[in-house]
């Protein structure tokens, strides 16, 4: 019995017991006030007639006062009754008749879809990924009101038990390209299993918060096990030990000498303070600014007249000469390529990740943690001032944050910036839409963990696809020059009108990088292009 049903139930037994207390009630009055004696069910029906407000005027008036004051008290309490059942019976009734339930099953014939077990954050990123490259998908979410809230946010839901056989195959999993197992990991070791009960050749992507426990899910059957929290160490060990985060090299092969590359702009670069247009980024260097993260908003292209400053990351290609010149001007003029002191703050399997890296790259470092363990340097509280300075942050050139609360990482950057203005605060946010909050604390750099296991996700999946980084929102991909055949890159327009940009042209084996207005696309050629999701579907849908 739900909740309605019990509600209605204690109403009508409650309204039972009054009307047959008040018939009493009224019968006695009659005969021992008015000296009219009534029979008990004219009673009955005077007292339901009163609290219809349907009316008694077969005996009114009465002369006592006594019969007067119990005909009050069994107006006000007809009216109380009345009012009291519309919220408790008739307004939910109402509403679950206006609401907008999940279906149990897929509304629509799917095939080559993916099926996402459970909604998470990183699945909001994994969904805009597969939408981007018109991939169908249908989430199977277990709980009903969560379900429900989904579905009416616009999302392809269904309510059904992703543990359950009758669950999956009412996904249609059988004719599905993939299966994504992301709750905890217990539950996704029996989604895996459950899965190759239904079918055993389809692929299973499993989520896994402990590594540790990842050769459980491999026992279980998954394909592919993935641990979001290694990833994210790994790239924010990235910024620190190199500037060029991500080559295209063996998996698109635009040529041996043809990179992209995330550049932060360093605090005291002669870069801080001008816009990209006075920058003169492209006049000295030659490199193709792709996009720019200004605050953690990402910009494809980004404006002319936008303001370089310390928090900026700029995305661009060129050779690797290119890039090194860029790199340099990203630097700061007052610490040049010296490599100072990173202080890792927060050792738990992020931290853990940082540290291997930049032992590998063999950038010094110092770590602090609440807890003493094996590798921790100094013992503290990341908020503490104190502590902090133990750590050596005062005369650090980069503090990583890797704390598993996103207020305590806000509050650690507000002290970290006030011991040092100048030091670069690189840091981890746990919830997506804690970010621009931490910038505003003074992060340089931030990377949510669901937006990086959202990417690693969709780059597993999409494996025919090219997703250029799990923390960027830039695809690149090769098309064949189809109607942009015959014009100029300069006629083409192809950054203003879709936000991409042209990295090379493809001609006959040959791969064409210095690309300026006047180079006419070929029949045959192929284009390689980069952008946001966004601008790549624009692109295809005007070329």
């Amino acid at each position: 019995m739900d909740t309605w049903q019990r509600r209605t139930l204690i109403y009508l037994v409650g309204l039972a017991g009054v009307i047959l207390g008040f018939a009493v009630a009224y019968d006695y009055g009659m005969s021992a006030f008015e000296s009219e004696p009534r029979e008990f069910l004219h009673s009955l029906q005077v007292v339901v007639e009163t609290f219809t407000t349907t009316g008694f005027g077969s005996d009114a008036p009465w002369e006592s006062t006594g019969m007067r004051l119990l005909v009050i008290a069994m107006d006000i309490t007809g009216v109380v009754l009345i009012f009291l059942a519309l919220p408790v019976l008739l307004f939910p009734l109402f509403e679950e008749a206006i609401e907008t339930n999940a279906p149990t099953t897929v509304e629509r014939d799917l095939e080559d879809h993916v099926v996402i077990c459970q909604f998470t954050p990183r699945g909001e990123t994994l969904v805009t990924e597969l939408e981007s490259w018109d991939v169908d998908y249908v989430i199977i979410e277990p709980d009903s009101d969560r379900a429900d809230d989904i579905y009416e946010e616009g999302y392809h839901v269904i309510h059904a038990d992703p543990q359950s056989v009758e669950g999956l195959e009412e996904a249609r999993l059988t004719d599905a390209r993939a299966l994504v197992a992301d709750a905890s990991d217990q539950v996704n070791t029996s989604i895996v299993l459950t899965a190759r009960e239904v079918d055993e050749h389809v692929r299973t992507v499993s989520v896994v918060e402990e590594p540790d426990r990842a050769k459980y899910h491999d026992l279980a059957g998954a394909d592919h096990v993935l641990s979001p929290r290694q990833l994210l160490g790994e790239s924010l060990a990235s910024k620190v030990t190199t500037g060029v985060s991500t080559t295209l090299g063996d998996s698109i092969e635009v040529g041996e000498d043809f990179d992209i590359a995330e550049l932060p702009i360093h605090r005291g670069s002669e870069l801080v303070g001008t816009t990209l247009a006075e920058s003169g980024i492209r006049e000295e260097t030659g490199v193709n600014i792709i996009g720019a993260w200004f605050r953690g908003q990402f910009v494809s292209p980004p404006s002319p007249d936008a303001e370089l400053d310390g928090s900026t990351v700029l995305l661009a290609s060129g050779t690797a000469r290119q890039l090194e010149s860029l790199k340099s001007m990203t630097l700061s003029s007052v610490r040049g390529f010296r490599r100072g002191e990173t202080v890792i703050v927060g050792y738990g399997e992020v931290g853990q990740t940082i540290a291997e890296d930049l032992q590998t790259a063999r950038v010094p470092h110092t770590i602090l943690d609440r807890q003493e363990k094996d590798g921790v340097d100094v013992v503290g509280d990341a908020t503490e001032p104190e502590d902090l300075r133990a750590a050596g942050v005062e005369d650090a050139r980069t503090v990583i944050l890797a704390l598993s609360e996103d207020t305590d990482t806000e509050f650690a950057t507000l002290v970290i910036r006030d011991l040092n203005p100048e030091v670069e605060v690189i840091a981890r946010a746990e919830e997506t839409e804690n970010v621009t909050k931490m910038y505003r604390a003074g992060a340089d750099y931030v990377l949510s963990l669901a937006t990086v296991s959202g990417r690693m996700l969709a780059s597993t999946i999409l494996e025919d696809e090219n997703v250029i980084s799990m923390d960027q929102q830039v695809e690149i991909i090769r098309v064949d020059a189809g109607d942009l055949a015959g014009t100029t890159l300069g006629e083409a327009d192809v950054r203003s009108r879709t936000g991409c940009t042209v990295l090379a042209l493809e001609r006959n084996g040959t791969v064409l990088t210095d690309l300026g207005p006047d180079v006419r696309i070929q029949y045959g050629d192929s284009i390689v292009i980069a952008g946001t999701d966004a601008g790549v579907t624009r692109f295809k849908q005007l070329y």
